[in-house]
């Protein structure tokens, strides 16, 4: 077929917004129970929800000889923790002779339930009852300990109206429902002094619990503890800390079947694997790598590692990308895994000699893969990736680095248009949008994303900057950012901008930012500060620095998070009021589009319509879409095919291209 020549950003491509929007996200939180894997997967048309998905193993009861993959809980149930408002494990499971006991967080009340499965008409029944008070009780990380007839877990309990007024404890909930009424039945295992905690882990004889724990100001990626108690009838008694601190990093803890301990830290500069004597305190590196063993500890119970029964660790580890290997602890050797996922995410479990994880390429997306280390053998085991558009049409990305300033490196991925049946005028040069992640302490993966390719199908270059603050570098690249920013995530997204233009890969005069949440903060302040884009989309961001943090118009986990961002404000009050857009309007000459969900705890719609109102009278051509029933992260089909369908329109009419099979944007001034 000869490719029919058309402009860029005109190319007609198969792949949609529906299409693009129902491919959003993937599987999470996969764990074992017995010999069955179990996830939780999103269903973007069914309101957002999560769902619970089940793949029984071949030859169980009821299941012949093959392995069945079966969503667990009909709509509306919603597995979804809202502790620290970012969530964290909803689930887990303990086998029975009679068959699993699940254990599940329900998004729209926050309560604990317990499920049997496997029992004939058996329905959801709460183990917790429903706050009364601000954001009630909620919960995270359930561990079931059928033989003390409890379920432990993560505790959120607000004491008053404000967003600040909350404890957080380790808490043991009866397994029996006798708490579903009543608040005094549930046990704390911990006291509250510190903020956050995660989960706790149970060393091999049951006697020690080691979890983690941090305060504010300081972020999980900024400083966090260590600590560990003896366990005994009336709870953690003894409680000491056992490493970190300020400037250290403990991304996660487990016990090895020796009684050591396992930990992920950065106290090198890097996240790597330590193994810690649960005595003294002291912690050798098992292997010694200027690579990442973590990640930011986004969400409670996140796993980068988990330690196999014959002493092996299984890891996830890379620089600016995360691969599987399997760690010998006794020699340092870390065997690769084989296959082509070169992308894990922080939620590994294991069984016996079976790993399982969830991968993906640049090309196929998050499947649940398996990986079974006597034969070496991996296989996808859920999830699996089906291509939906032909593989022609996804663009063909190219991890570089590009200088910026000052020489400092800056990671990025960059994503040419790519369409089988189209092609440019000659001479003509292909527009660019720097796409700018969240966090910001976070990054940008090198995996399949429909939403990139609904641009780069259509002649749009895509280039996702992992700019100067991001993860998967090491704790120095993450420091740049450090009371920089606004500063330093905005020179950089600038830089790979320029230099694309600068290599004659864009054309100058047709380069846009979009980013969400942090991401959204980034592209305001460019928005305001450079004149490198000609236009911008802005997806529930952060733009009043002052109002998100003193004025109280953020959630706890983050209420504090801009201390080491900016600086504290009592010291730098100024510096908050100039980098904010919404002081910022008066320098702002270029379209935009702003995107709100009405529901977001985390960056209010306030902060939108704060900057609109400064903006207003000024001339500027923008549209403001805000989207009932939606929080921070847009998870409704409808919602993000309207969110793609209006960036599509706006690049359509300030670079100058036909979009016709999208309504058109309304631009108002």
């Amino acid at each position: 077929m000869t490719a029919r020549t058309a402009p860029y950003g005109s190319w007609q491509s198969p792949i949609d917004a529906a299409t693009a929007a129902s491919h959003d996200g993937g599987p999470e939180f996969v764990g074992f129970v017995g010999d069955d894997v179990w996830w939780t997967e999103p269903r973007p048309a069914e309101a957002g929800r999560r769902a619970l998905i089940r793949r029984r193993a071949a030859g169980t009861p009821g299941n012949g000889s093959g392995a069945t993959e079966e969503s667990v809980l009909p709509p509306p149930w919603n597995l979804r923790s809202r502790v620290i408002e970012y969530g964290g494990a909803p689930w887990a499971g303990a086998d029975r002779p009679e068959g699993p006991l699940i254990v599940f967080v329900n998004f729209a009340d926050q309560r604990l339930y317990a499920y049997e499965p496997d029992t004939p008409g058996a329905e959801p029944y709460p183990l917790t009852p429903v706050g009364e008070v601000g954001g009630g009780l909620r919960w995270a990380e359930p561990q079931p300990h059928l033989d003390r007839g409890e379920v432990w877990c993560v505790l959120e309990e607000f004491t008053g109206p404000g967003p600040g007024d909350v404890r957080r404890v380790i808490a043991a909930v009866p397994l029996d429902g006798s708490a579903a009424g009543d608040r005094a039945a549930v046990r704390e295992l911990t006291e509250d002094t510190h903020r956050f905690v995660t989960g706790p882990r149970l060393s091999p004889d049951g006697r020690l619990a080691a979890w983690i724990a941090w305060d504010h100001p300081r972020m999980p990626w900024d400083g966090t503890e260590v600590l560990l108690a003896e366990v005994t009838p009336a709870g953690f008694k003894g409680t000491r800390t056992l490493i970190g601190g300020p400037e250290e990093s403990v991304a996660q803890v487990e016990w090895a079947p020796d009684g050591t301990l396992l930990a992920a830290t950065d106290r090198d500069g890097w996240w790597n694997l330590h193994r810690v004597d649960p005595h003294s305190g002291d912690a050798v590196n098992l292997c010694p790598r200027q690579e990442e063993f973590a990640g930011p500890a986004w969400r409670i119970g996140m796993r980068w590692f988990a330690p196999l029964a014959g002493g092996l660790v299984a890891v996830v580890h890379g620089r600016g990308s995360q691969r599987l290997g399997i760690l010998d602890p006794a020699s340092g050797e870390l065997a690769e895994a084989p296959g082509p996922w070169t992308e894990w995410a922080a939620t590994l479990t294991v069984h016996d000699t079976r790993v399982v994880g969830v991968a993906a390429t640049a090309t196929t997306g998050r499947e649940v893969v398996e990986l079974d280390t006597c034969t070496g053998h991996p296989r996808v085991i859920g999830a699996a990736h089906h291509d939906v558009v032909d593989p022609a049409f996804l663009p063909e990305p190219v991890e570089r680095t590009f200088t910026g300033p000052g020489g400092r490196d800056i990671h990025a991925h960059v994503h040419p248009p790519r369409n089988p049946e189209h092609t440019a005028p000659e001479g003509e040069l292909p527009p660019y949008v720097i796409w700018v992640h969240g966090g910001p302490t976070s990054r940008s993966p090198l995996v399949v994303d429909l939403e990139i390719a609904y641009f780069t199908s259509r002649g749009i270059g895509v280039a996702e900057v992992n700019y100067g603050g991001s993860t998967g570098y090491g704790r120095e690249y993450r420091n740049r950012l450090r009371e920089q920013w606004g500063v330093v995530d905005v020179e950089d997204a600038a830089a790979v901008a320029e230099a694309l233009a600068a290599e004659g890969t864009a054309d100058p005069g047709r380069l846009a930012i979009r980013g969400g949440s942090a991401g959204g903060w980034t592209t305001g302040a460019a928005l305001t500060s450079v004149d490198t884009f000609a236009c911008g989309t802005i997806l529930y961001p952060i733009l009043d620095l002052t109002g998100w943090s003193a004025g109280g118009e953020t959630h706890d986990f983050e209420s504090h998070y801009l201390e080491s961002l900016v600086g504290p404000i009592a010291e730098v009050p100024e510096r908050y009021r100039e980098r904010s857009p919404v002081t910022r309007t008066d320098r702002l000459r270029v379209p935009f589009l702003l995107l709100q969900g009405l529901d977001d705890v985390i960056c209010p719609p306030v902060q939108a319509e704060r900057f609109l109102s400064r903006l207003a009278g000024r001339g500027i051509p923008h549209a403001y879409l805000t989207f009932e029933g939606e929080g921070h992260g847009f998870r409704r089909l409808e919602t993000m095919v309207t969110c793609l369908e209006a960036e599509l329109s706006l690049y359509a009419q300030v670079f100058g291209f036909s979009a016709p099979d999208v309504p058109e944007l309304e631009l108002t001034t």
